[in-house]
């Protein structure tokens, strides 16, 4: 089987599945397979779900289709078969049972060849070994916490949370729509319809719910603790507010509102306004005053009622943590969901001991990291599935 019809043949699985696989992203995912070489099912997953994918809602469809055709009707290795670059001395040998670059323990995975041993005959690099050494970089920082990475990692993040796809999340709307394939009777416009008939109702007229996007809210610390994260949500903000319409705040001693400033077409110059706007910019950290002035100024208003809202911040607060329990009881009161993004939680054998964290755990939704790419990603992924309130247990 060529390359093109094994990625016709998976794309066809994925329309049959729901999933509304065109021709053109069929092309680009044989394309990108033929460029890439993927040597893994991890990586050939996520050449797929890059490629092939239009939703966040896809994605538990897209994997329970992948996991059937690739470990079920064909191999990986009828894949290789058919993007293996010719084999070389410059070339390693790649198995079935060599281990996946993605999984723990795989650091043999990772190890690249010397530089003699990457240069053919005419001195040039293989592109094949060019190729597997960006995606092991790729795959290497998409686990690297940001606070360990170097200005030029960084700066290549940076470039790829501007290019993360942002779901919203969403609500059933009040008003319920006239639709070819509603499940519920309009009885009143099937009589009406029926008049043009003699009174009999030959065509049923039908209205079914339909849903809108919820609100979203980020409110991000970036104070002195936070300060090797606060760009790189500064990103995330700029994103959201340009494809969620998100009202984004950051706060370190006081509250400040940059909505307005993220819809700027320039990051650069959203950066620097930023930082002539939020003067405590890296300051200490009052958590419970700056969420009491949200829900004084805005969230009353209406920007945080039915809203999910995202708190970034590791909970190291310098103020009274009865401060933080008070707002965020009353915060919890407004919001649909609240999710907390706290770098910290990434370490092994976190607890939310601090005082501001333990002060606001028992009104959290949701506890996610948010430390890497991959982190980063899952806070936006709780976003898109944050389509249920839990029962309250603080009323």
């Amino acid at each position: 089987m060529v390359l093109a019809e094994i990625a016709a043949a998976f794309g066809h699985a994925l329309h049959a599945r729901g999933i509304p696989v065109s021709p053109e992203r069929s092309a680009r995912f044989a394309e990108c397979l033929n460029l890439a070489s993927p040597t893994t099912s991890h990586q050939v997953y996520w050449v797929g779900r890059v490629t092939l994918l239009s939703a966040q809602a896809q994605i538990p469809i897209y994997d329970d289709a992948f996991n059937m055709y690739f470990n079920g009707e064909m191999s990986l290795s009828d894949l290789r078969s058919e993007v293996e670059i010719e084999p070389s001395s410059a070339t390693p040998s790649v198995t079935e049972d060599s281990p996946d670059p993605g999984d723990e323990g795989s650091s043999s995975a990772r190890t690249s060849p010397s530089p003699s041993a990457a240069r053919d005959a005419s001195g040039e690099r293989d592109d094949g070994n060019s190729i597997r050494a960006k995606a092991s970089s790729d795959e290497y920082l998409l686990e690297r916490d940001f606070a360990a990475c170097s200005e030029e990692e960084l700066a290549l993040i940076r470039q790829l949370v501007d290019r993360l796809p942002l779901s919203p999340p969403m609500r059933k709307a009040r008003r319920e729509r006239r639709h070819h394939r509603g499940t519920r009777l309009d009885i009143r416009a099937t009589l009406r319809r029926a008049h043009r008939t003699g009174g009999e109702p030959l065509h049923l007229v039908r209205r079914r719910t339909t849903t809108t996007p919820r609100r979203v809210v980020l409110i991000a610390d970036v104070s002195g603790s936070m300060e090797p994260y606060a760009r790189i949500y500064l990103h995330l903000m700029r994103g959201a507010v340009r494809a969620l319409g998100a009202e984004c705040f950051v706060f370190s001693t006081r509250l400040t509102r940059l909505t307005r400033l993220l819809a700027n077409d320039s990051v650069d110059t959203a950066y620097a306004r930023v930082g002539r706007t939020a003067t405590d910019w890296s300051g200490g950290t009052l958590i419970g005053s700056a969420l009491s002035t949200f829900i004084d100024e805005h969230g009353r208003r209406g920007i945080a009622r039915g809203a999910v809202v995202v708190v970034v911040s590791d909970g190291w607060d310098t103020g009274n943590p009865d401060d933080v329990g008070l707002a965020m009881s009353r915060l919890a009161r407004m919001a649909h969901h609240i999710i907390w993004v706290n770098p910290r939680s990434s370490s092994v054998g976190f607890q939310p001991l601090v005082r501001g964290m333990a002060a606001a755990m028992p009104y959290v939704d949701t506890l996610v990291s948010g430390h890497s790419l991959g982190a980063l990603q899952k806070v936006m992924d709780a976003v898109a599935a944050a389509t249920e309130r839990r029962q309250p247990s603080y009323v």
